[in-house]
């Protein structure tokens, strides 16, 4: 889901597809424990979890380090840590299951099962189907829309459906690649309709119990007992979000409940190496059952959509794929000439990955209660390696660098020469600029003028009020309680009898994640604020 500034940059993995099926190693790398252990020192990072399943047999299952840095439990095998976006391939999986018993059809338009489905165009919403709904090629922007549940929400997958009509597509409709949560709780929303369970209960009861996935939760609110849950983690006392010292975060930063089916399960190293097992026998359970048919989970792999290929410079450049495509709730690239069905998570605090080597019969799942993404990836790709038989190179230490690198330079553009803002403005006394301003998609906004100054209160975020402290000429900039949420530039345009015709929003980071999409925000003046 989200998608968190280096996780989501760094979703990167590997994927080609071999004419033979290759032997997988016998065992997971000797010194995968030292060299866990290591890397938690090495980052600062909390805690850290993995599951390697080979050839059937669940090799490794553990974890590391502590749950919260401030009341520090022992990480373990049973501990549940948030999966962020590896959950789409379970909502891929609950459709699949659909499809199987002839409920519904991946080409079966959306509109012919949830007649209250709308998109901004009609022509979209007239052709958009199942599988359209998740393979991000609906002409929507990148990340639109995460603001209805980013950083809180009280809307409903209902809500969400009504207010989809309204956000404007930016590309044409099945043009292009641009990654989304929305379109996956619409998703979540038709599993309720076609079978009259909300999407937590089908996922509990048809996926996660039969698999055996006997600690994994799809509620934020029974995520597990306090010793068994790992608490999100990040740098936010830096200059931008990503730098400074780790500090814990606040639980309700968990992903939203209304965008579960996008990136709300938590599990742990047990539960995900029976995921893995289950993903890598195509379905098929221990004995005589079956979750999914062999025909489904092939369908899941089959790559849909063209994403764009990452490029690197130097060392790095042999991790970068030659091929890279989504399909249903994977992404499926190539690595060093082996396929690769793979998918990267990260919610506020925790980031993971999910690896599947299929032509070797092997998976790996990593998860860390951080934002460290140079420890995730980088382990991500030695696993890689020695699976491959590939020795050598030290990839945490190489992204690592990378990742200070792209947070320094972001910095740098904030505090550099010339970056002081003008002492202009504001152009109006402060009670000039209060009222209520609406967007058509997100809602109406609150500005008010206080003994403090100016202060905005936004719909569906319960509690979250920000101040509004000037930066220059009609510009201000929110200043959150919390500072895990990323600030923005609020700009006033004034029309020509000095009234404010209309509100914009800007991330002041030039590295924010891409759920905060202030950017597709435009709010106009109510009628009541008698402008």
């Amino acid at each position: 889901m989200t998608h968190l500034r280096p996780a989501r940059l760094l979703t990167v993995l590997l994927a080609s597809a071999s004419l033979f099926a290759a032997p997988a190693y016998a065992a997971p790398p000797e010194d995968l424990e030292a060299r866990a252990e290591a890397l938690i020192d090495r980052f600062e990072a909390p805690g850290l979890s993995i599951a390697i399943v080979e050839d059937g047999e669940v090799t490794f299952a553990d974890g590391f380090g502590v749950t919260d840095l401030q009341d520090p439990v022992a990480v373990g095998s049973d501990t549940n840590f948030a999966i962020g976006s590896v959950t789409k391939a379970f909502t891929a999986t609950a459709l699949a299951i659909l499809v199987d018993e002839g409920r519904i059809g991946w080409d079966q338009k959306v509109v012919d099962i949830m007649p209250e489905f709308r998109m901004k165009d009609a022509w979209v919403t007239r052709e958009m189907t199942v599988r359209d709904l998740l393979v991000h090629r609906s002409g929507l922007g990148l990340g639109a829309g995460d603001l209805l549940f980013v950083p809180r929400s009280d809307l409903t997958r209902a809500d969400v459906v009504e207010r989809l009509g309204e956000i404007p597509l930016e590309t044409s409709f099945r043009s292009s690649y641009a990654y989304d949560n929305i379109l996956y709780m619409v998703a979540g929303r038709l599993i309720e309709r076609v079978t009259g369970q909300s999407w937590e209960r089908f996922v509990t009861d048809r996926i996660l119990r039969p698999a055996g996935m006997t600690s994994a939760t799809v509620e934020n609110d029974a995520r597990g007992p306090d010793d068994l849950v790992a608490d999100p983690h990040a740098r936010i006392d830096g200059p931008i979000r990503g730098t400074g010292t780790m500090e814990r975060l606040d639980d309700s930063l968990v992903v939203a409940q209304v965008a579960a089916p996008a990136g709300g399960i938590a599990a742990s190293a047990s539960d995900m190496a029976k995921w893995i097992e289950l993903q890598l026998a195509l379905g098929d359970l221990p004995g005589d059952a079956r979750l999914f048919s062999e025909e489904q989970g092939r369908e899941m792999w089959k790559p849909v959509v063209l994403m764009p290929t990452p490029m690197y410079a130097g060392d790095l450049a042999q991790t970068a794929p030659l091929f890279n495509t989504y399909a249903l709730g994977w992404n499926v690239r190539d690595y060093r000439g082996e396929r690769v069905i793979m998918h990267g998570g990260g919610v506020y605090g925790s980031i993971t990955r999910l690896v599947l080597l299929p032509d070797r019969n092997v998976g790996f799942f990593l998860a860390t209660n951080s934002e460290e993404a140079g420890l995730l990836t980088g382990l991500q790709f030695e696993l890689l390696d020695h699976y491959l038989g590939v020795e050598g190179n030290d990839w945490p230490a190489a992204f690592g660098k990378f990742i200070d690198d792209y947070f320094g330079s972001a910095a740098s553009q904030l505090a550099g020469p010339g970056k002081e803002p003008a002492d202009v403005g504001p152009s109006l006394p402060l009670a000039g600029y209060a009222g209520e301003y609406a967007d058509p998609w997100f809602g109406t906004i609150a500005v008010s003028d206080g003994d403090d100054g100016l202060t905005v209160r936004f719909p569906h975020w319960e509690g979250v009020t920000a101040r509004l402290e000037h930066y220059q000429y009609d510009t201000f900039i929110t200043r959150y309680e919390d500072e895990s949420f990323e600030p923005a530039y609020v700009t006033f345009a004034l029309d020509a009898q000095g009234k404010v015709d209309r509100v914009t929003m800007k991330a002041v980071s030039p590295v924010a994640d891409f759920s905060w999409d202030y950017d597709d925000l435009l709010f106009q003046p109510v009628a009541s604020n008698g402008q």
